[in-house]
């Protein structure tokens, strides 16, 4: 027994003096540096308020130019350490698409998340079935908020971090600002420190994009403030691919305040049938983005409500003419004598894979030859890849095709959709006034500058003479109701068409449905 305790005694002597890794160090320097473990762990509840603004560079006026002004959003937050359950009430001002404030709250639990309220106008069934309106988050938000959540307490994760010494991952140097900055992985996560203070100073994520492949979305902690001996970076700038994307400024922080269990109430009929969060491919920079323009459907699939329908669908508007309907964003096929014409690749590589799919089964034996993507926006050219991988010919508007070759010759090794595929050498046409898509049979698929548009620069008007069908996306959406009055993108489209001296009867959309032209001109004239 003497020799069994002494034997212990050795082991426990030699476990305690075995040195910290490198990335160890940096995480315990961190949490000393942020107010130390004990006083760290002995955070129970948070509350605190903010505010934080909102860019889109993927719904930009240009191609690859200057990102869109999204929102101007004030928030405060209930946080239940003890029970990892926050509640965070929200008033979201939006200057993109259209300006519209939304006041909502957003619910998370470990295992289920809740919006009370509206917040897009992308309302999935369950939020317009409910009154008051409300939804349980999908399995995709619930796990994009939670990752989210982890990534902006900082303290949290430090101390995961901490607990979890085999977790911590080495990892090189990140690079920032012409300054090395040491760095530790765990879980999703690269934590970089200031060598300085031994604070986080970057919490990085490795994403995809649908435009830009895979990309990094870091949180940047700066403006370090003491709270009763715990320090908090009061100002968080969010990054893709060094490109901001979101700040974030605390205002007020308060640790251990009461926290009143109601916060957390939500109706019994939404936990009823509320999703656990998603694993696998979680389409991260979709759910994040749509959110900043306000238009994310809540829905497991990024293309439809799937607490609505369970797939699109091929709507025929006219011979050899079909709408891609059903979900959220929708496209065009046209059937010529040997190919198609496929005009949008909206949402994601998965949504197009469905369309090409669906195109084979319907059209055998005639390949997609030819994609007309309307505008650069991401969610009516994010599925190119799955339409070009084909070996269909690119058609974009004048003055997006360098933005187009830069997407393509993109690293996308983590899309969740295909496998890694080499597009730097895609045909890519671009058109400065009109181009003409023709078969033997003397069927033609135009594609026209849409000049003096407000939505995008290089936007295209597509147009089936024999069919006398026009498409257009986000300057009119046929078949849902008119505006109070007209405006300039309405206007747009009709000064198109009497430019371009076409003569069309119907128009199918980019978004709703197909409806008379003449509904449109009548409109405009009035």
């Amino acid at each position: 027994m003497k020799r069994l305790l002494a034997l212990l005694s050795a082991t426990i002597l030699v476990a305690c003096a075995t040195p910290q890794t490198k990335e160890q160090t940096l995480v315990s320097r961190a949490v000393d540096a942020m107010g130390g473990p004990d006083r760290l762990a002995a955070i129970n509840s948070v509350v605190a308020k903010g505010t934080q603004k909102q860019w889109e560079p993927e719904q930009s006026d240009t191609a690859g130019g200057e990102a869109r002004f999204a929102n101007d959003t004030s928030w405060e937050i209930w946080q239940d350490r003890t029970q990892r359950a926050s509640r965070t009430d929200i008033e979201r001002r939006f200057a993109y698409p259209a300006p519209r404030t939304y006041k909502f709250s957003e619910i998370v639990m470990p295992d289920a998340g809740y919006v009370l309220g509206v917040d897009s106008t992308g309302r999935n069934a369950q939020s317009q079935k409910m009154n008051p309106p409300a939804h349980s988050m999908s399995g995709a938000r619930l796990a994009t908020t939670q990752r989210e959540e982890l990534r902006g307490t900082v303290s949290g994760l430090l101390l995961a971090m901490r607990a979890n010494p085999t977790q911590v991952r080495p990892s090189v140097d990140m690079e920032a600002g012409n300054m090395a900055y040491p760095a530790a992985g765990y879980g999703p996560f690269t934590v970089a420190f200031d060598p300085k203070t031994g604070l986080p100073a970057r919490i990085r994520t490795l994403d995809y994009d649908n435009i830009w492949g895979d990309v990094t979305y870091d949180e940047v902690l700066s403006d370090w403030r003491d709270f009763n001996g715990v320090k908090v970076a009061m100002n968080r700038k969010y990054e893709l691919n060094g490109r901001m994307v979101q700040e974030v400024q605390l205002t007020d922080f308060q640790a251990n305040a009461p926290v009143d269990p109601k916060k957390f109430e939500v109706p019994a009929e939404l936990r009823a049938t509320a999703a656990k969060p998603a694993a696998g491919n979680v389409p991260y920079q979709w759910v994040i983005r749509r959110q900043f323009i306000g238009t994310y459907l809540d829905s497991e699939n990024t293309s439809f409500d799937s607490k609505a329908t369970q797939s699109l669908r091929l709507n025929d508007v006219a011979p050899g003419v079909v709408h891609v309907v059903g979900g959220s964003h929708n496209s065009l096929l046209v059937e010529m004598d040997d190919h198609l014409v496929m005009v949008d690749a909206p949402v994601s590589d998965a949504q197009s894979l469905w369309v090409v799919n669906a195109a084979k089964q319907r059209f055998p034996g005639k390949p997609i030859k030819w994609l007309v993507l309307t505008h650069h926006h991401m969610d009516h050219a994010g599925g190119m890849r799955g339409v070009l991988a084909e070996g269909a010919v690119l058609v974009v508007g004048q003055g997006t095709a360098q933005h187009y070759r830069k997407a393509l010759a993109s690293p996308m090794q983590r899309n969740p959709d295909m496998k890694p595929m080499d597009f730097s050498n895609v045909q890519i046409l671009e058109i400065p006034e009109s181009h003409v898509m023709s078969d033997s049979k003397g069927r033609q698929v135009v594609a026209y500058a849409m000049q003096d548009n407000p939505h995008a620069k290089g936007l295209l008007m597509v147009y089936v003479p024999d069919a006398k069908l026009g498409y257009v996306t986000d300057v009119w959406s046929p078949g849902t109701p008119m505006p109070d009055k007209p405006n300039p993108a309405l206007i747009s489209v009709v000064r198109t068409v009497q430019r371009t001296g076409i003569q069309p009867e119907r128009f199918a959309g980019g978004h709703g449905g197909v409806a008379p032209y003449e509904t449109l001109t009548k409109f405009v004239a009035q």
